[in-house]
């Protein structure tokens, strides 16, 4: 299996039996502008919520590619006046798990906040755990530190896809605690040096990581790695 960083916290998954793309945020990202959306067809897009930096291509890579779209029920209704059908959306919520051609998705709880880009409301944020093959995968979408993360220790993660860029979500301090919440080793950071408020030092994030018993992944915008 293998992860694709395209910046911001656009990744793309590649599991046993399906590919996924969490929050395609890349044409508007002048640090992505090598990366052709066009190319990206998907089976699926999933959502940690609505916010401009996180749904701006979704609706040009689902039509390109018919991906089923995931997301918290107000935003799958969101999603759906995109002229999306409904055929294409799966809406669930706290607690849900869904059966998928990967394995299974269960939504867990974020702590941000939630605005379609025409600024209707769109329900709260959410994260994910993925199960694929014989890996439990975390996305923790946009979120700041919180209890609820304990929640996820005995899952067994092997890997955590969490924001460290401060400002609007954790920062490298916050999200190194959380990595004790949750009982995970392998991290690749995501929400950060998209602009400025987000930006961080790279060296002194994985310095701190490295001191905590950690293992930070900070890929280059259409970075791979092996999961």
């Amino acid at each position: 299996m293998k992860a694709i960083y395209y910046g911001h916290s656009s990744v793309w998954l590649e599991l046993e039996g399906a590919t996924v793309l969490f929050d395609p945020f890349i044409s508007p990202n002048p640090e992505a502008s090598h990366i052709d959306i066009g190319s990206l067809k998907p089976d699926y897009i999933v959502l940690s919520h609505a916010h401009e930096d996180h749904v701006a291509d979704m609706a040009a890579i689902q039509k390109n590619s018919q991906a089923k779209v995931m997301a918290i029920v107000e935003t799958a209704m969101w999603v759906n006046r995109q002229d999306i059908p409904e055929s294409a959306i799966i809406p669930f919520n706290f607690g849900g798990t869904v059966q998928t051609n990967f394995g299974t998705i269960k939504m867990v709880y974020a702590l941000h906040t939630n605005a379609a880009p025409d600024g209707q409301y769109a329900g709260v944020p959410a994260g994910y755990v993925l199960k694929s093959g014989n890996k439990t995968i975390y996305f923790a979408g946009d979120t700041a530190l919180t209890l609820e993360m304990k929640l996820l220790e005995h899952l067994g993660l092997d890997w955590a896809f969490l924001p460290i860029g401060g400002h609007f979500t954790m920062d490298v301090e916050d999200a190194i605690t959380a990595c004790q919440f949750i009982n995970c080793k392998h991290v690749v950071g995501i929400h950060y040096d998209t602009f400025p408020p987000i930006t961080i030092d790279k060296n002194v994030a994985k310095k701190k990581f490295a001191d905590a018993g950690l293992d930070l992944h900070l890929l280059e915008i259409g970075g791979e790695l092996t999961l």
